[in-house]
C-alpha cells in the first residue's frame, strides 16, 4: 500500500511539474493546438513522451529505493533492516523474590555475510539469571531457551525486558527491534526489518540484470533464454495465426448471413468469456501436454476474439457506403472485397491486438502447468527453487515481447489500414 501512495504521489507531483514548467515555453502551432476542441477528441490525444519516461524512472526509482538497490543514490533508499551488533537486558526471578539480571548479546548480519557471535565476559556471568550470546540473519529472528537463560527454569522466570514488564505470550519494543516471550518463558528476538524488501521476496534491479547476463550466456536447467523465448513466440504465432485463418472467415460469414450468425452466435457468445486457462485441463486430456496442446489452447484463446472482431467489423460499415456501391452497379463479390473487407479492417486490426496479447499471456501459463521450454516453464521452474531473481527477470522479458509485439501490431495496422479513422 505505501508503495502505491508513493506512485500515486508521484504521478500528480510530475503532472503539476511538468504543466508548470510547460506553461513557460512557447506553444507549438501544431495540428492539435490548432483545433478548436480537444477534450474528447481521440485525434488531438497524443501519448505525453516525458511522462512515459517519468513514469518509468519512477517504478525504477520505487523499486530500487525498497530493495537497497546499490545503483540508485542511497539518500532514496527507505530504511533497510538493522545491522551489527545489538544487546538487551532482562530481569529474572526466582521463588524467594530475588532478582538477577543478566544480559543477552546480538550479532544481527546479511545472509550473504557470516557472522561470529558476539563474545561473553564468563567471570562476571555469577547470577542466576545467564548472559547469552546470538547471531541472527536479517529479516529473521532467534530463540533463546529458557534454559540457557536461567539457572534452574523450574523455579525462576523472566519479568521484564530492558526495565519493562513481559510475561508468556507478550512482547517489548526495544530500539533494534523486538522481544517476544514464548508460552514456556524462552526469549525470541526479532531485529527491526525496516521498510526495505528482502531479495527473496523483490531482488535489487542489479541483481536481475546480473542474472539475466548470466543465463543469456549460460542458460537455465541445459536450456538457452533464447530457445525459451523463442519456443513461447512461437506457439504464439502458429496459434495466433490458426486462429485467425478460422476466425475472420467465420466472424465474416455471421456478419453477412442470418443463418451462419444464428447457427454459430450461441457457440461463439458461450465460449467467449470462459478464460483460455480454464480449458487446460480439458485440453491436456484431448491432446497431452506436448505441442498439440498447447497450439489447440492459443488457438482456441485467438479464435472467438477474431470472429468478434470480424463479426463487429461487418456490423459497422455504413450502410450508405454499401448503397452508394450498388447503385454504381457493384456485384456482391465485388462490394466484399472493394467495400466490406477495407472497412471492416479496423476492428480485426484492434481484435488482432487483443488476441495476440490474450495468446502471450494465455502461453505463458500453459508452459507453468507442463513444458520442457519456454518462458513459462522457466519461470515455474525458478520459482519452485525460490530464485526470485529469474522469475522478475522472466516477467521483464514477457511484457517487453508482448509490448513489441503490440507496437508491431500498431505499426502494420498503420501501414495496411491507413484510412483507418478517416471515415
Amino acid at each position: 500500500m505505501i508503495i502505491l501512495l508513493i506512485y500515486i504521489a508521484i504521478f500528480i507531483a510530475a503532472m503539476i511539474g511538468y504543466k508548470m514548467i510547460s506553461g513557460f515555453l512557447t506553444k507549438k502551432d501544431d495540428f492539435t493546438s490548432l483545433k478548436t476542441v480537444t477534450f474528447g477528441d481521440e485525434s488531438a490525444v497524443i501519448s505525453n513522451r516525458a511522462a512515459s519516461i517519468i513514469s518509468i524512472v519512477a517504478i525504477f526509482l520505487i523499486w530500487g529505493s525498497f530493495t537497497g538497490s546499490k545503483i540508485v543514490p542511497s539518500f532514496l533508499h527507505v530504511s533497510g533492516p538493522y545491522v551489527g551488533e545489538t544487546s538487551f537486558t532482562y530481569e529474572a526471578r526466582d521463588a524467594s523474590g530475588a532478582t538477577d539480571t543478566g544480559t543477552i548479546k546480538t550479532v544481527v548480519h546479511p545472509v550473504s555475510e557470516p557472522a561470529e557471535k558476539p563474545t561473553l565476559d564468563e567471570a562476571a556471568n555469577t547470577g542466576f539469571a545467564k548472559d547469552a550470546a546470538e547471531k541472527v540473519i536479517t529479516y529473521r529472528s532467534t530463540l533463546v531457551s529458557r534454559s540457557d537463560l536461567l539457572e534452574n527454569p523450574k523455579e525462576q522466570e523472566i519479568v521484564s525486558v530492558d526495565g519493562k514488564a513481559i510475561a508468556p505470550n507478550g512482547s517489548v519494543q526495544i530500539d533494534t527491534g523486538e522481544v517476544r516471550m514464548t508460552a514456556k518463558g524462552s526469549l525470541a528476538f526479532e531485529p527491526t526489518k525496516g521498510w526495505q524488501m528482502e531479495s527473496i521476496w523483490l531482488p535489487a534491479p542489479e541483481a536481475v540484470v546480473s542474472r539475466l547476463i548470466e543465463i543469456s550466456s549460460e542458460g537455465y536447467q541445459n536450456v538457452t533464454l533464447w530457445e525459451n523465448l523463442g519456443w513461447s513466440i512461437y506457439r504464439v504465432i502458429i496459434g495466433f495465426a490458426l486462429g485467425s485463418i478460422v476466425g475472420i472467415p467465420l466472424g465474416y460469414a455471421m456478419g453477412l448471413n442470418g443463418w451462419f450468425r444464428g447457427w454459430f452466435d450461441p457457440i461463439v457468445e458461450f465460449m467467449r468469456p470462459v478464460p483460455p486457462l480454464a480449458l487446460i485441463p480439458l485440453i491436456i486430456i484431448w491432446f497431452g501436454i506436448w505441442e498439440t496442446g498447447k497450439i489447440s489452447l492459443l488457438f482456441l484463446a485467438a479464435l472467438w476474439i477474431m470472429v468478434i472482431a470480424a463479426r463487429a467489423g461487418v456490423s459497422g460499415v455504413s450502410i450508405s457506403k454499401v448503397h452508394a456501391a450498388y447503385s454504381l452497379g457493384a456485384s456482391k463479390s465485388q462490394l466484399l472485397w472493394k467495400v466490406i473487407v477495407p472497412n471492416s479492417l479496423p476492428e480485426i486490426f484492434t481484435g488482432a491486438r487483443v488476441a495476440m496479447g490474450v495468446c502471450w499471456g494465455t502461453v505463458v501459463a500453459a508452459e507453468l502447468v507442463a513444458a520442457e521450454k519456454g518462458a513459462g516453464k522457466m519461470i515455474i521452474a525458478a520459482s519452485k527453487f525460490q530464485n526470485t531473481d529469474i522469475v522478475i527477470m522472466g516477467i521483464i522479458l514477457i511484457g517487453i515481447i508482448g509490448y513489441g509485439i503490440d507496437i508491431l501490431m500498431r505499426m502494420s495496422e498503420r501501414y495496411l489500414v491507413p484510412w483507418k479513422g478517416r471515415g
